[in-house]
């Protein structure tokens, strides 16, 4: 292997590796992951030096940067659902149209009269800011968990406005590069309609005809995701051919053509492409925050920090609160949109192209362009990463916590579960297809959802952002297992659990359904649908247990019949644990266990079991 191979090769290696660490930490200490992977970035870079984008990679860091971005943009757009828009709708095209050209206009102004730059760099500046990439949107989303209405609004405009921010900038410094000759509207509105048709044409008929290729079987199941991507990378080139920057919103377009074209592969397509950006935005801001030169922070001023501060506390928020006026979204909404708009990788290196160019045009401030929006990047990722979360559960935008349990199928042993979870203070929701199976949980005050848990309109009306569990409990072991399949990437393998299958015995279990394609099995082997029905109406009852330092659970072991069914525990910080023989229970002080017990239990019950 040569030199330059083991160059690059361990450049790769080094980003891919503290990308997805990064990830992994904040995951497990649920903090923000833009924060860790922009501090992993700067140690690696500035700090230590491991890793120098701009020496290692050269000419090859914004070609690559640039296809990297496509794929995160195609890959969101694919998570734009247009049932979205019939709630999101008003505000997103408020703030895709009245939104960008109040930032715009509100951007220049402040960066030509307080920052001391130049009309065509103030003008650079404002429409940089318009974008609030999907690259931070997304991880940001992920871990908050927001309401579906707010988290779609942030969605469709990080999405949206990202190529729309990159391709104004594009527009303002041709406008001021045929500036004084009459060719300079012409050249701007031939710019745009170039644009606008080479996006339309490849993303929006290219991403038709690819459906269709699919839906057609024109291209095998083995093959659809490598063509896929290979198509987002072809129609990023030539829609790039046709203007500067038009790749971005044809890739854009594109996945949202493809992504609600209800193609059978669609769900396979979107979970490859989501491991697949999760990858892509690790490695990006390592890279872009490895690259940074700590000497370019050194070239602005206190202007610079007033400019900044005005984008981030005053036209950001005048902007959100100007563009949804009459849109009818409440107050904590239009608060939580005003704050959160933090800027990445796109801004970043629109910055970077252009800065050069003006500065070879000799327009003044120049130099500050690019410095200006690192700044800003780190600012708004610090600020808004480390605040959404606290700010949307003040607001009640986002659960408190995610360890609610979303029960599918109906009964009275299930109804009896969901009514001693409420009493817990841990949020249930129960989803049958029978309304009449839904009575008693809607007069208990149980949440409901009366539908196919599978259909999209179960995708469209339930809000899932309190939900951190399932248990599929009909007397289908193939529709549970379906279900837990369905959603175990949303919640995790091992939060989703189905009662036992029928077919427990040993002998069987290499004929049941696979491990891989079902839950994880619930409570013991022999508590089926039928026997839970059966011990409901034998009086089986549910029961809670407090243990304290005077009654553990080895004294609760001595006098629990041993047919009781321990179901699940709940921890004093609010932590929920499903029992399954995967995962047995072990309480300790001061948890909480939910069993199912006969009814000669709660006559034999002793007062220093302290049950609840």
């Amino acid at each position: 292997m040569t030199d330059l191979a083991i160059h690059f090769s361990g450049f790769f290696i080094i980003v891919t590796a503290l990308g997805i660490g990064a990830q992994w930490l904040a995951w497990r200490f649920r903090l923000p992951a833009i924060l860790l992977l922009a501090i992993a970035g700067l140690a690696a870079g500035p700090g230590l030096g491991l890793i120098r984008p701009s020496e290692q990679l050269g000419a090859m860091l914004n070609p690559l940067v640039g296809l990297m971005v496509s794929i995160i943009l195609f890959e969101g757009g694919m998570n734009l659902r247009f049932h979205e828009l019939r709630e999101a709708g008003p505000g997103v095209r408020r703030l895709g149209t009245a939104g960008v050209a109040i930032t715009f206009f509100l951007g220049s102004i402040a960066a030509y009269y307080v920052g001391g730059l130049s009309w065509p760099v103030a003008m650079l500046f404002g429409a940089i800011i318009v974008v609030t990439g999907p690259t931070v949107i997304m991880p940001l989303l992920r871990q908050a968990r927001l309401k579906q209405r707010p988290a779609s609004l942030l969605k469709w405009e990080g999405i949206i406005n990202d190529p729309t921010g990159a391709l104004l900038a594009v527009l303002v410094f041709e406008y001021f590069l045929y500036f004084g000759s009459d060719a300079a509207i012409l050249q701007v509105l031939s710019g745009l309609a170039a644009a606008l048709t080479a996006a339309i044409t490849l993303g929006v008929g290219g991403g038709y005809l690819l459906g269709k290729a699919f839906s057609r079987d024109d291209v095998p199941e083995f093959l659809k995701a490598p063509v896929t991507l290979a198509f987002v990378l072809l129609c990023y080139g030539l829609a790039n051919l046709a203007q500067h920057e038009a790749g971005l919103l044809a890739t854009t377009l594109l996945g949202m053509t493809i992504g609600n074209m209800q193609l059978r592969s669609i769900e396979e397509l979107r979970r490859l492409k989501e491991y697949v950006s999760i990858l892509l935005v690790s490695g990006i801001f390592v890279i872009l925050t490895a690259n940074l030169d700590p000497h370019i922070l050194t070239r602005l001023d206190w202007r610079s920090g007033v400019l900044l501060a005005l984008v981030v506390f005053a036209i950001r928020p005048v902007s959100v609160l100007l563009s949804t006026v009459g849109l009818g979204m409440n107050w904590r909404e239009r608060v939580l949109l005003a704050w959160i708009a933090p800027r990445g990788v796109v801004a970043v290196t629109v910055a970077g192209v252009f800065a050069a160019s003006a500065d070879a045009q000799g327009y003044a401030g120049a130099d500050l362009l690019l410095p200006l929006i690192v700044s800003l990047v780190l600012l708004t990722v610090i600020l808004h990463g480390s605040t959404i979360g606290w700010l949307a559960r003040r607001l009640g935008l986002a659960s408190a916590n995610q360890n609610g349990i979303l029960i599918v199928g109906a009964s009275n042993w299930s109804t009896d579960l969901a009514i001693q979870l409420k009493e817990m203070n841990i949020s249930v929701l129960i989803a049958d297809s029978r309304w009449h199976n839904l009575n008693e949980a809607r007069l208990s005050g149980i949440r409901t959802h009366y539908g196919e848990i599978l259909s999209e309109h179960a995708e469209m009306a339930l809000e899932l952002n309190d939900m951190g569990f399932l248990l599929a409990t009909t007397a289908n072991d193939a529709y549970n297992a379906l279900v837990c399949s369905r959603f175990a990437p949303e919640f995790g393998s091992n939060q989703v659990f189905q009662l036992p299958m029928h077919d427990t015995a040993e002998a069987q279990e290499k004929k049941s359904i696979k491990l891989a394609h079902r839950g994880v099995i619930a409570l013991r082997p022999m508590a089926t649908k039928e026997e839970l029905e059966r011990r409901n109406y034998r009086n089986w009852k549910f029961k809670k247990t407090h243990f304290t330092q005077t009654y553990s659970y080895e004294n609760h072991l001595q006098i629990e019949p041993e047919e009781a069914l321990p179901t699940l525990m709940l921890r004093p910080d609010g932590t929920v644990l499903f029992y399954s023989e995967q995962f047995p229970l072990k309480p300790v002080d001061g948890d909480i266990l939910l069993s199912y017990v006969p009814p000669v239990q709660e006559k034999a019950a002793k007062p220093s079991e302290q049950a609840q």
